[in-house]
């Protein structure tokens, strides 16, 4: 007697056929996530709205502020536009896909985590040698709208959404007020949003807003209100010194000698001395001070000083 295969096993291998084949069409369907279509977006202008940690803060402890700024469009498959601030024009640049879900464009990394005609938003990335820091530099959310969705659904400017939110200014508002009550603790004060000023009484001292920023070696923009820098010369000193120290400028701009290198342990209390004597018998005299601030909020902020004192010769 010839033997056939039972019904159920019949069942079964029909139902792995049709399972196998719809998965495959499925796949055929569902694009991977190393597949981008822009198609339905083409065309559309985006303007960056928020741009925030992912505790939904646009600062950080340190002062550092993520400010959204970016106008974006893609024109094609493999290119986007983006707005240049110094030449004023939308500039064209190559979209570059790396791996998984990773892109790059206008010489910055991204994961792109939604893509709709009303809104964008970007993780932004930092990638140095081919790795994807694990850490707060990466740890960045951009927030694009629509030109067309701003204007007539929300039916307001920009400007307006991109403010600091009210989250921002009560954590703003609890630093200032441990900075403001520990003004001589490095540790308790943070970076000025507006950097603490400081301008020249009369010739008697000169003063040089300084800048660090470097873009080929990653320090941009933000360096010079996290790190503000002041050239500072005395032409008429009690004798010719060079020193270059931190002092803390308190909410009332009232200066304290901060941090300061010396390599010979056994002249550090020396040293203090003269930089403390340096800041409040020249500095603090000298100079009409505008202590730094957050949100409109003055508060202790730290600024690096170079002092140079020329005694005049008789």
């Amino acid at each position: 007697m010839r033997a056939y295969p039972s019904l159920s096993v019949f069942v079964i291998s029909v139902l792995l056929f049709t399972a196998c084949n719809n998965s495959k069409q499925a796949k055929e369907k569902s694009p991977s996530k190393t597949q981008l279509d822009v198609t339905p977006v083409k065309g559309i202008r985006y303007t960056e709205v928020k741009r925030r940690f992912s505790n939904g803060l646009s600062f950080d402890t340190t002062g550092f502020q993520q400010e959204p700024s970016w106008i974006i469009e893609f024109k094609s498959a493999d290119t986007v536009l983006a707005y240049d601030p110094v030449q004023k024009i939308m500039q064209g640049f190559h979209l570059h896909h790396d791996h998984a879900d990773v892109f790059n464009f206008a010489k910055e990394w991204f994961r792109f985590k939604l893509i709709s005609k009303d809104s964008l938003v970007f993780q932004r990335l930092q990638v140095s040698k081919k790795e994807i820091a694990d850490d707060i530099r990466s740890d960045v959310n951009m927030t694009f709208y629509a030109d067309d969705y701003i204007r007539n659904k929300l039916k307001t400017k920009p400007e307006k959404l991109q403010r600091p939110s009210k989250a921002d200014t009560i954590f703003i508002r609890e630093l200032v007020a441990r900075a403001n009550k520990y003004p001589d603790n490095r540790d308790s004060v943070f970076a000025g949003r507006q950097v603490a000023t400081l301008r020249p009484k009369d010739n008697r001292i000169t003063v040089e807003r300084l800048s660090s920023v470097d873009k080929l070696n990653g320090r941009t923009e933000a360096y010079d209100y996290l790190y503000p820098r002041y050239k500072l010369v005395i032409p008429d000193a009690y004798k010719d010194f060079a020193y270059e120290f931190n002092v803390v400028v308190d909410e009332n701009g009232k200066l304290q000698l901060s941090y300061f290198f010396t390599n010979l342990p056994e002249f550090k209390e020396t040293r203090k001395k003269v930089l403390a004597g340096i800041t409040s018998v020249y500095l603090q005299n000298l100079l009409i001070i505008k202590p730094g601030s957050t949100l409109g909020i003055p508060h202790a902020s730290e600024i690096t000083v170079d002092v140079t004192g020329r005694k005049t010769a008789k």
